[in-house]
């Protein structure tokens, strides 16, 4: 029988609570914390980008769900928190002991090639909306702003095509460079 889980070649025939349990054992020291305030269809982009740099978690910050569909599996091997708009201070606790990243083009963003993460503490790493950025509350939170650089005409990248920028980058500089398998 051929494997259909999305997964690679190292974890085919590994039963599911075994390939979490191998990935608990290297994730890497950031979480990803997506704003959905409007149910942002590019938010499963951004939880296959955290399963594909080994976020330590997905959180999802608003009232919306999201459309499991477009992770193709990877949801299943994801950690996640879902915190509601009212859930300010369970958002803060959780938050309590991580450097707060936003990625986003703010005005006092620096661009994310010139920065360092810090790697003595864990990262929470934020992401906004499409057209609406990161919100004003969160903004306020956050310990630094980076943004991407760009070329072209578009003002901003989609969240699933920034989050897989800011994740790259923080493994490149960060992690210790093993891949599994």
């Amino acid at each position: 029988m051929s494997e259909t889980r999305n997964i690679i070649d190292h974890y085919h025939y590994w039963k599911h609570d075994d390939i979490v349990a191998d990935l608990d054992t290297k994730r890497n020291r950031f979480t990803v914390l997506c704003s959905n305030l409007g149910n942002d269809f590019n938010i499963a982009t951004v939880i296959r980008n955290a399963n594909a740099f080994l976020a330590n978690s997905v959180w999802i910050y608003g009232n919306k769900q999201y459309d499991r569909r477009g992770t193709v599996g990877t949801h299943n091997y994801t950690h996640f928190r879902h915190f509601k708009e009212d859930q300010e201070a369970e958002l803060l606790k959780a938050m309590r002991g991580m450097y707060v990243v936003g990625v986003d083009n703010v005005g006092d963003a620096k661009p994310i090639d010139e920065f360092s993460w810090p790697s003595s503490k864990p990262v929470l790493m934020i992401f906004g909306q499409e057209q609406i950025g990161i919100p004003k509350k969160l903004l306020d939170l956050c310990d630094e702003l980076v943004y991407i650089k760009q070329y072209g005409s578009v003002r901003s990248l989609n969240v699933g095509t920034a989050s897989g920028i800011a994740m790259y980058d923080y493994c490149s500089k960060v992690c210790n460079g093993v891949q599994i398998g």
